[in-house]
């Protein structure tokens, strides 16, 4: 279920995506709501799926993965059961940050951060030559991370 979102909620996400440890007071001191509201209104949000995580954005290079790619799949066919199949196997492999299913010349865009090109290899022998549904696959490894995150842009309060 979802409800739409007013004005104190667009404030609240407007925080919490810029600093998700702000504590419910402050964040209620500077929308004028009672940090018990807050706390309903996160809760809320949460509940009904706006808000689907909270997570800490992390240095790949400070934690060992300082390669990042980003790789266009293309499938053999469309069939709902081998894309469905596909999809589990983006998701479920952790060095997958990122997995679209997208229009175009290419099937699927995922973002992918490893700690080597022999890790890379053996994604790609893992997520790509051992499917026989992927047609090919084009990577491009990126030079420089100019921006990341996953803040959306808000309507105005």
């Amino acid at each position: 279920m979802h409800t739409s979102l007013d004005n104190f909620d667009i404030a609240i996400l407007d925080i919490l995506q810029k600093d998700n440890t702000t504590s419910q007071r402050v964040i209620g001191e500077r929308i004028n709501l009672s940090a018990a509201a807050v706390h309903r209104r996160v809760r809320r949000m949460q509940e009904e799926g706006t808000i689907i995580g909270n997570y800490a954005v992390t240095e790949p290079a400070h934690v060992g993965l300082p390669i990042t790619i980003v790789v266009e799949v293309n499938v053999e066919s469309e069939r709902l059961d081998l894309l469905d199949a596909a999809k589990r196997s983006f998701a479920a492999d952790p060095e997958v940050q990122q997995c679209y299913y997208v229009t175009g010349d290419a099937d699927f865009i995922l973002i992918v951060t490893v700690a080597s090109m022999g890790d890379y290899e053996a994604l790609t022998r893992r997520l790509f030559f051992e499917n026989h549904n992927v047609k090919r696959f084009r990577t491009l490894v990126a030079m420089d991370r100019i921006k990341v995150g996953l803040s959306l842009p808000l309507p105005s309060a």
